[in-house]
Protein backbone atom coordinates (compact mmCIF):
# COMPACT_ATOMS: atom_id res chain seq x y z
CA UNK A 1 0.00 0.00 0.00
CA UNK A 2 1.34 3.47 -0.87
CA UNK A 3 2.30 5.68 2.07
CA UNK A 4 2.67 8.79 -0.08
CA UNK A 5 -0.48 10.45 1.23
CA UNK A 6 0.66 10.02 4.83
CA UNK A 7 3.96 11.85 4.25
CA UNK A 8 2.82 14.49 1.76
CA UNK A 9 2.71 17.99 3.16
CA UNK A 10 -0.65 19.62 3.77
CA UNK A 11 -1.51 22.46 1.39
CA UNK A 12 -0.50 25.95 2.43
CA UNK A 13 -3.70 27.95 3.00
CA UNK A 14 -2.17 31.30 1.99
CA UNK A 15 -0.05 30.06 -0.94
CA UNK A 16 -0.06 32.58 -3.78
CA UNK A 17 -1.18 35.46 -1.57
CA UNK A 18 0.78 38.60 -0.76
CA UNK A 19 0.70 40.11 2.73
CA UNK A 20 1.98 43.44 4.00
CA UNK A 21 2.73 43.40 7.74
CA UNK A 22 3.57 46.85 9.07
CA UNK A 23 5.83 47.17 12.08
CA UNK A 24 7.13 43.66 11.48
CA UNK A 25 10.83 44.10 12.34
CA UNK A 26 10.11 43.01 15.92
CA UNK A 27 7.45 42.22 18.50
CA UNK A 28 3.98 41.05 17.53
CA UNK A 29 4.41 42.20 13.92
CA UNK A 30 7.50 40.03 13.49
CA UNK A 31 5.69 36.96 14.84
CA UNK A 32 2.70 37.62 12.56
CA UNK A 33 4.92 38.00 9.48
CA UNK A 34 6.67 34.71 10.16
CA UNK A 35 3.38 32.92 10.85
CA UNK A 36 1.74 34.16 7.64
CA UNK A 37 4.85 33.09 5.72
CA UNK A 38 4.58 29.64 7.29
CA UNK A 39 1.02 29.54 5.94
CA UNK A 40 2.40 30.23 2.45
CA UNK A 41 2.03 33.99 2.03
CA UNK A 42 4.74 36.13 0.50
CA UNK A 43 5.51 38.93 2.91
CA UNK A 44 6.46 42.59 2.96
CA UNK A 45 8.45 43.18 6.14
CA UNK A 46 7.90 46.83 7.00
CA UNK A 47 9.95 48.90 9.41
CA UNK A 48 10.55 52.56 10.21
CA UNK A 49 14.03 52.63 11.78
CA UNK A 50 15.22 49.09 12.66
CA UNK A 51 16.66 48.04 9.30
CA UNK A 52 18.87 45.25 10.62
CA UNK A 53 15.98 43.70 12.56
CA UNK A 54 13.77 43.78 9.46
CA UNK A 55 16.48 42.17 7.32
CA UNK A 56 16.82 39.37 9.89
CA UNK A 57 13.10 38.61 9.70
CA UNK A 58 13.19 38.55 5.89
CA UNK A 59 16.26 36.27 5.92
CA UNK A 60 14.53 33.86 8.27
CA UNK A 61 11.50 33.66 5.96
CA UNK A 62 13.59 33.41 2.78
CA UNK A 63 15.46 30.48 4.35
CA UNK A 64 12.24 28.48 4.72
CA UNK A 65 12.24 25.11 2.90
CA UNK A 66 11.19 25.38 -0.74
CA UNK A 67 7.54 24.57 -1.36
CA UNK A 68 6.22 23.85 -4.83
CA UNK A 69 3.16 26.11 -4.46
CA UNK A 70 5.27 29.24 -3.97
CA UNK A 71 8.41 28.77 -6.04
CA UNK A 72 9.33 30.75 -9.13
CA UNK A 73 7.77 34.02 -7.98
CA UNK A 74 10.74 35.88 -6.56
CA UNK A 75 11.61 36.01 -2.87
CA UNK A 76 9.33 34.85 -0.07
CA UNK A 77 9.88 38.13 1.79
CA UNK A 78 11.10 41.63 0.99
CA UNK A 79 11.93 44.54 3.28
CA UNK A 80 10.33 47.97 2.79
CA UNK A 81 11.03 51.02 4.93
CA UNK A 82 7.92 53.16 5.35
CA UNK A 83 6.52 55.44 8.01
CA UNK A 84 2.82 54.52 8.14
CA UNK A 85 1.88 58.09 9.04
CA UNK A 86 3.22 59.37 5.68
CA UNK A 87 0.76 58.87 2.76
CA UNK A 88 3.42 58.74 0.04
CA UNK A 89 5.42 56.13 1.94
CA UNK A 90 2.36 53.92 2.48
CA UNK A 91 1.61 54.12 -1.25
CA UNK A 92 5.23 53.25 -2.08
CA UNK A 93 5.02 50.22 0.21
CA UNK A 94 2.07 48.84 -1.75
CA UNK A 95 3.85 49.66 -5.02
CA UNK A 96 6.92 47.73 -3.84
CA UNK A 97 4.81 44.71 -2.92
CA UNK A 98 3.05 44.61 -6.29
CA UNK A 99 6.34 45.05 -8.13
CA UNK A 100 8.36 42.45 -6.20
CA UNK A 101 5.72 39.73 -6.23
CA UNK A 102 4.03 40.62 -9.54
CA UNK A 103 0.65 40.27 -7.87
CA UNK A 104 -1.90 42.39 -6.06
CA UNK A 105 -1.73 42.57 -2.29
CA UNK A 106 -4.28 40.26 -0.63
CA UNK A 107 -3.67 40.88 3.07
CA UNK A 108 -2.82 43.96 5.12
CA UNK A 109 -1.90 43.52 8.78
CA UNK A 110 -1.26 46.88 10.43
CA UNK A 111 0.85 46.15 13.50
CA UNK A 112 2.88 49.36 13.58
CA UNK A 113 2.14 51.31 16.74
CA UNK A 114 3.66 53.33 19.54
CA UNK A 115 3.07 53.67 23.27
CA UNK A 116 4.37 56.45 25.53
CA UNK A 117 6.60 54.66 28.10
CA UNK A 118 6.07 57.52 30.55
CA UNK A 119 2.40 56.39 30.93
CA UNK A 120 1.28 59.97 31.63
CA UNK A 121 -2.13 60.91 32.90
CA UNK A 122 -4.23 62.86 30.45
CA UNK A 123 -3.50 65.98 32.51
CA UNK A 124 0.22 65.38 32.05
CA UNK A 125 0.17 64.29 28.38
CA UNK A 126 1.92 66.85 26.20
CA UNK A 127 0.18 67.99 23.04
CA UNK A 128 3.25 66.82 21.07
CA UNK A 129 3.06 63.30 22.53
CA UNK A 130 -0.70 63.17 21.92
CA UNK A 131 -0.22 64.20 18.29
CA UNK A 132 2.59 61.68 17.80
CA UNK A 133 0.51 58.83 19.26
CA UNK A 134 -2.45 59.62 17.01
CA UNK A 135 -0.19 60.18 14.00
CA UNK A 136 1.21 56.65 14.12
CA UNK A 137 -1.60 54.66 15.72
CA UNK A 138 -4.68 56.29 14.20
CA UNK A 139 -3.55 58.13 11.08
CA UNK A 140 -1.25 55.20 10.26
CA UNK A 141 -4.12 52.72 10.49
CA UNK A 142 -6.28 55.08 8.41
CA UNK A 143 -3.67 55.52 5.65
CA UNK A 144 -2.91 51.79 5.45
CA UNK A 145 -6.63 50.95 5.44
CA UNK A 146 -7.34 53.60 2.81
CA UNK A 147 -4.63 52.24 0.51
CA UNK A 148 -5.74 48.66 1.15
CA UNK A 149 -9.38 49.46 0.44
CA UNK A 150 -8.34 50.77 -2.98
CA UNK A 151 -5.63 48.23 -3.77
CA UNK A 152 -6.37 44.82 -2.24
CA UNK A 153 -7.43 42.01 -4.53
CA UNK A 154 -11.21 41.91 -4.82
CA UNK A 155 -13.48 38.90 -5.19
CA UNK A 156 -12.19 36.82 -2.28
CA UNK A 157 -9.21 36.53 0.01
CA UNK A 158 -8.84 40.26 0.66
CA UNK A 159 -8.17 40.91 4.33
CA UNK A 160 -7.58 44.06 6.38
CA UNK A 161 -6.48 43.25 9.94
CA UNK A 162 -5.67 46.13 12.26
CA UNK A 163 -3.97 45.60 15.62
CA UNK A 164 -5.59 47.60 18.40
CA UNK A 165 -5.45 46.93 22.15
CA UNK A 166 -7.40 45.53 25.07
CA UNK A 167 -6.67 48.90 26.70
CA UNK A 168 -9.82 50.11 24.93
CA UNK A 169 -11.65 47.85 27.42
CA UNK A 170 -9.42 47.80 30.52
CA UNK A 171 -9.16 51.63 30.47
CA UNK A 172 -6.16 51.82 32.79
CA UNK A 173 -4.87 55.19 34.00
CA UNK A 174 -1.79 56.32 32.08
CA UNK A 175 -3.10 55.04 28.74
CA UNK A 176 -5.44 57.92 27.85
CA UNK A 177 -3.99 58.98 24.50
CA UNK A 178 -2.97 55.43 23.56
CA UNK A 179 -6.36 53.86 24.31
CA UNK A 180 -8.16 56.71 22.58
CA UNK A 181 -5.97 56.32 19.49
CA UNK A 182 -6.84 52.62 19.32
CA UNK A 183 -10.55 53.12 20.07
CA UNK A 184 -10.73 55.42 17.04
CA UNK A 185 -9.30 52.63 14.89
CA UNK A 186 -11.89 50.17 16.22
CA UNK A 187 -14.72 52.53 15.28
CA UNK A 188 -13.19 53.07 11.84
CA UNK A 189 -12.87 49.36 11.06
CA UNK A 190 -16.55 48.68 11.73
CA UNK A 191 -17.54 51.32 9.19
CA UNK A 192 -14.85 50.21 6.73
CA UNK A 193 -16.21 46.65 6.71
CA UNK A 194 -19.62 47.96 5.63
CA UNK A 195 -18.13 50.27 3.01
CA UNK A 196 -16.28 47.34 1.44
CA UNK A 197 -19.58 45.63 0.62
CA UNK A 198 -19.33 43.77 -2.66
CA UNK A 199 -15.51 43.58 -2.75
CA UNK A 200 -15.08 40.34 -0.81
CA UNK A 201 -12.60 42.19 1.45
CA UNK A 202 -13.06 41.82 5.20
CA UNK A 203 -11.90 44.31 7.83
CA UNK A 204 -11.34 43.43 11.48
CA UNK A 205 -9.40 44.47 14.57
CA UNK A 206 -7.37 42.14 16.76
CA UNK A 207 -7.02 43.59 20.28
CA UNK A 208 -4.20 41.95 22.27
CA UNK A 209 -3.86 42.32 26.01
CA UNK A 210 -0.44 42.73 27.65
CA UNK A 211 2.11 40.93 25.43
CA UNK A 212 5.77 40.42 26.35
CA UNK A 213 7.43 42.67 23.76
CA UNK A 214 9.98 45.48 24.00
CA UNK A 215 7.15 48.00 23.81
CA UNK A 216 5.35 46.36 26.73
CA UNK A 217 8.39 46.22 29.02
CA UNK A 218 9.54 49.78 28.21
CA UNK A 219 9.10 51.98 31.28
CA UNK A 220 7.69 49.24 33.52
CA UNK A 221 9.29 48.00 36.75
CA UNK A 222 9.56 44.23 37.39
CA UNK A 223 7.00 44.71 40.17
CA UNK A 224 4.51 46.28 37.78
CA UNK A 225 5.03 43.47 35.25
CA UNK A 226 4.32 40.94 38.02
CA UNK A 227 1.19 42.83 39.02
CA UNK A 228 -0.08 42.86 35.42
CA UNK A 229 0.65 39.13 35.06
CA UNK A 230 -1.31 38.44 38.24
CA UNK A 231 -4.37 40.16 36.75
CA UNK A 232 -4.62 37.42 34.11
CA UNK A 233 -6.54 34.19 34.85
CA UNK A 234 -3.44 32.41 33.49
CA UNK A 235 -1.12 34.27 35.86
CA UNK A 236 1.18 35.42 33.08
CA UNK A 237 1.68 38.08 30.47
CA UNK A 238 0.81 37.03 26.92
CA UNK A 239 3.37 36.20 24.25
CA UNK A 240 3.39 37.06 20.57
CA UNK A 241 2.70 33.39 19.77
CA UNK A 242 -0.64 33.74 21.59
CA UNK A 243 -1.80 36.34 19.06
CA UNK A 244 -0.64 34.90 15.73
CA UNK A 245 -3.07 31.97 15.36
CA UNK A 246 -6.03 34.37 15.39
CA UNK A 247 -4.41 36.60 12.77
CA UNK A 248 -3.60 33.55 10.64
CA UNK A 249 -7.23 32.41 10.85
CA UNK A 250 -8.61 35.83 9.91
CA UNK A 251 -6.16 36.05 7.00
CA UNK A 252 -7.33 32.76 5.51
CA UNK A 253 -10.49 31.58 3.78
CA UNK A 254 -11.92 30.29 7.06
CA UNK A 255 -12.07 33.86 8.38
CA UNK A 256 -14.32 35.18 5.61
CA UNK A 257 -17.49 35.29 7.73
CA UNK A 258 -15.77 37.26 10.50
CA UNK A 259 -16.09 40.86 9.39
CA UNK A 260 -16.32 44.25 11.07
CA UNK A 261 -15.37 42.76 14.44
CA UNK A 262 -13.08 43.71 17.33
CA UNK A 263 -11.61 40.48 18.67
CA UNK A 264 -9.78 40.62 22.01
CA UNK A 265 -6.98 38.08 22.50
CA UNK A 266 -5.88 38.55 26.08
CA UNK A 267 -6.33 35.31 28.05
CA UNK A 268 -9.25 36.79 30.00
CA UNK A 269 -7.25 39.83 31.16
CA UNK A 270 -10.37 41.95 30.68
Amino acid sequence: MSTHSSISQPPLPLAGRVAIVTGSSRGIGRAIAIHLAELGARIVINYTSKAADAERVASEINDFPVREEITGKGPRAIVVQANVSEPSQVKSMFDAAESAFEAPVHILVNSAGILDPKYPTIADTSVEDFDHTFSVNTKGAFLCSKEAANRLKQGGGGRIILLTSSQTRSLKPGFGAYAASKAAVETMVKILAKELKGTGITANCVAPGPIATEMFFDGKTPELVEKIAAESPFGRVGEAKDVVPLVGFLAGDGGEWVNGQIIPVNGGYV
